[in-house]
């Protein structure tokens, strides 16, 4: 495979910086062996978490610890997607090994956690050239990762995972639960927010549960530069018990369609040849679940809202000089996309842009 496909990290960002020898001390610890950290850099792409490599002699770590300046501590627990992964391995394979967590806030500012890495691309805002050239190649990718959500969907969470959510009244806490965060750091009228709030609650759903990932899209899977196939799946940090449509709504949301905003497309590669689209998303999931196809119009502008309310806390923060990222400051435009999307659905009863 071409090492250039690989997802790969960086100089860290200024005011991200980690404390080398502290690191290095617990690193010895846990592992119990001497330890040389050689290197320390920063995966760069992600909008939420902090990821960082971690360099060892003999191989590669990776650490993951919340954003500075966040305090939506259920968005950002660390010790909570450290027993995900811990437990989750159990039933499904494709996740990295996680070794140690640090509630330690004076170590690094913050609880972390460190998890093996797994070298492989992520599709971030560059298409490989291999599923550029090959729409055909495209298309396979985009059909196993639907396959790979409803297997997801359909693994006996009960075994291993009972306690980790609460899926009566899953629904409904979450309408609510994202309003109340939108309201908290709205800064701008944006209609399509403004009408998924009155709109949202008169959802009725039914008692379904699965284990969820909830941030399921193509820039939190690993895929193998070779055949194209996920060999892992990352960022399980809203992972819960619920209704799975949800987790549907919410990978909907994300996948682009050449007709979307222009703002939503640096987000997701969905847009471009050879990938299924929204309907298609929505046929091969039931299909691959062996279920009739359901309505799935409600959990799409209930994924759109969410993505929406995520963009906007990031962008919040920003406004108010906590983060410092220079990407953030265009995310308005991403939350106006979300808004646009939203009303288009609603406007004609169905989750495609081919207006």
């Amino acid at each position: 495979m071409n090492d250039q496909l690989l997802d790969s990290a960086q100089e860290i960002r200024p005011g991200e910086e980690l404390d080398h020898k502290l690191l290095q001390a617990y690193l010895c610890e846990v592992l119990d062996t001497e330890v040389q950290l050689i290197g320390i850099q920063q995966f760069p792409s992600g909008y939420s978490n902090l990821t960082y490599l971690l360099q060892l002699p003999d191989r590669q770590l990776v650490l993951r610890k919340p954003p500075i300046g966040a305090n939506i501590k259920t968005a950002h627990d660390m010790a909570r997607e450290y027993r995900v992964l811990k437990d989750l391995s159990k039933l499904y394979d494709k996740i990295p090994q996680v070794l140690a967590y640090c509630d330690h806030e004076d170590l690094l500012g913050a609880p972390f956690y460190i998890m093996q890495r797994i070298e492989g691309v992520i599709l971030r805002r560059d298409l490989p050239q291999p599923l550029m050239e090959y729409p055909s190649l495209m298309h396979q990718v985009s059909t196993e990762v639907v396959d790979n959500l409803a297997t997801l969907h359909a693994l006996p969470w009960e075994q291993a995972l009972s306690d980790l959510g609460r899926p009566e009244g899953y629904v409904q806490r979450q309408i609510e639960g994202w309003i109340n965060r939108y309201k908290a750091c709205k800064n701008a009228e944006i209609k399509g927010m403004d009408l998924a709030m009155d709109w949202m609650v008169d959802i009725k759903s039914s008692p379904e549960a699965a284990l969820i990932h909830n941030d399921y899209k193509y820039d939190n899977i690993i895929l193998d530069g070779n055949n194209w196939e996920i060999i892992a799946v990352l960022d399980w940090e809203m992972a819960t018990i619920g209704h799975p449509l949800m987790d549907l709504g919410t990978s909907l949301g994300y996948w682009a369609e050449p007709k979307d905003h222009p703002a939503l497309k640096p987000f997701s590669l969905t847009w471009h040849p050879g990938n299924l689209n929204r309907h298609d998303v929505v046929e091969r999931y039931f299909s691959k679940l062996g279920k009739p196809v359901e309505n799935i119009l409600p959990y799409y502008v209930f994924g759109c809202f969410k993505i929406g309310v995520i963009v906007q806390q990031i962008y919040h923060r920003f406004l108010q000089g906590v983060a410092q990222d220079p990407r953030f400051a265009s995310l308005g435009h991403v939350v106006e996309a979300c808004g646009q999307n939203i009303e288009k659905a609603i406007k004609y009863q169905r989750i495609n842009n081919f207006y």
